[in-house]
């Protein structure tokens, strides 16, 4: 049997702003590393027994950011697919059963959500082998995270009868998230787990049970997957299909109601990374309890974490607080109120503003572009395009463009003409001219992109050509 890796990547992450955002949430950002925590997922199954190649599930924005992290660390997945609407897990897990299932009867499916850290990696694998002998016995496993607390933010899973030749028992029930005291209870019984929304099982039983148990659920899956289409190095599913498909998560469609379900214990250094104060739990600190990323001065701080993106920060003569910059924002809140970060994305909404969804960089398949400076009628930013790529060939209705090239050579496209430009060197496009910004050296191209006009939002493009097939 194959093990195939499942990657669940379709989380927001709104507790983590203002570092994480909708066009970028946790799972693509490098939280507590060098790599983002999709490319930690990815990464730490290196070395697993008969693995194949993994499988992203994914949101339709976030699908050229992942291909590439999944570029930077060697890894070509078996299939990017794009979900066009959240539908929660057992969507997910239905879309990739039968995706596997058309390619190998005997596939076994690993499912990991992509925002989970893991610090012991070994302990971790060893928890896979011991699920696969579950496995072959016919059942279907949840990974079950060995408590050192009484914490109230995650279900439990009541262990059962042990199974013959393997860790794994019999699941006895699942438990919502319990108030302190049943918390407290379960954490000095010895038999109750948390549940990670880590699984294990047969893309054939998993298939099967679930047309016994929410066939509604398989079907609409069934008919996106035959009614998608593949996108470049994507596949995309069936935007009306999905959308009909009832959201549900894996253990409310399946596991709660099967005979079948089993746990492994897993004691592998485990965290969900739900909130800022999870950073600074796993995170390495000073003598006085501090974690600190960034430039940053610290004096007469204690038990903080301090975390700087964009410029020095300097903290003096506090305790037990979380203190997060960006380019546009910065958070300052009690550690033990981190939960309520999540009231600051609520407001930005109901605002309407952008700082919940978009940072001041903003990363486009062919690179990115930064907002420098805006004011009445003109905005300014930065542009680096990747060596190779190119913009849509465009038009605007309600903006002129003035392009001037910092580093890199431009090959720019006015109404059918072409002209080279480099270090120092401009350009002047008038409102109303098609046209398209290339890099075709082998060195990223940054500019200095100033425009002006009566409107200035992103919506005023009209796309004539995309390599990237955006509408």
């Amino acid at each position: 049997m194959t093990l195939y890796p499942v990657i669940l990547s379709g989380g927001s992450g709104t507790r983590l702003w203002p570092l994480s955002r909708a066009a970028l949430p946790k799972q693509l950002l490098p939280l507590a590393g060098d790599r983002t925590m999709l490319q930690e997922t990815v990464v730490r199954l290196k070395g697993l027994e008969g693995q194949g190649a993994p499988l992203v599930i994914c949101n339709n924005e976030h699908r050229f950011l992942i291909a590439e992290q999944m570029r930077e660390i060697g890894v070509d997945p078996l299939g990017i697919f794009l979900e066009p609407v959240g539908r929660n897990t057992a969507p997910a897990a239905a879309v990739a059963a039968l995706t596997l299932l058309s390619k190998d009867p005997d596939a076994v499916m690993l499912l990991l959500p992509a925002d989970h850290l893991i610090g012991d990696v070994p302990a971790f694998h060893a928890a896979v082998a011991e699920g696969m002998k579950a496995v072959v016995q016919g059942r279907l496993v949840t990974f079950g995270i060995v408590p050192d607390s009484p914490h109230t933010g995650y279900g439990y899973i009541q262990r059962g009868d042990a199974l013959d030749g393997t860790a794994a028992r019999q699941v006895a029930r699942f438990v919502e998230k319990p108030d302190a005291a049943w918390a407290a209870e379960f954490l000095a019984s010895g038999d109750y787990f948390w549940n990670s929304g880590m699984f294990l099982f047969s893309a054939r039983q998993f298939a099967d049970e679930l047309a016994r148990l929410r066939p509604d659920i398989l079907a609409a899956c069934q008919r996106a997957l035959e009614a998608g289409e593949h996108d470049l190095d994507f596949c995309r599913l069936d935007k009306a299909a999905f959308a009909d498909c009832p959201s549900d998560s894996i253990d409310y469609a399946v596991m709660e109601k099967t005979a079948s379900a089993a746990v492994v214990p897993a004691d592998i250094g485990w965290n969900d990374i739900g909130a800022w104060s999870a950073l600074w739990d796993v995170g390495a600190k000073d003598g006085a309890g501090n974690v600190a990323r960034g430039d940053v001065y610290l004096d007469g701080v204690n038990n903080s974490y301090v975390r700087a993106e964009s410029r020095m920060v300097a903290a003096i003569g506090v305790d037990n607080l979380l203190i997060v910059e960006t380019a546009d924002a910065v958070l300052v809140a009690d550690k033990n109120r981190a939960q309520d970060v999540k009231k600051v994305v609520d407001y930005l909404k109901q605002a309407g503003r952008s700082e919940h969804e978009f940072h001041t960089r903003v990363f486009r398949p062919w690179g990115w572009y930064e907002g420098i400076d805006m004011g009445d009628r003109f905005q300014v930013k930065r542009i680096m395009v990747k060596p190779g790529q190119k913009l849509s060939l465009q038009m605007h209705h309600h903006r002129a463009e003035h392009w001037i090239v910092v580093s890199g050579t431009a090959r720019v496209t006015r109404d059918g003409h072409e002209e080279l430009l480099t270090e120092n060197q401009s350009t002047y496009i008038p409102l109303g001219t098609t046209h398209r910004l290339e890099n075709p050296g082998k060195m990223p191209l940054h500019l200095i992109e100033v425009q002006s006009g009566s409107y200035l939002g992103e919506d005023d493009i009209v796309r004539f050509e995309d390599v990237y097939k955006r509408s």
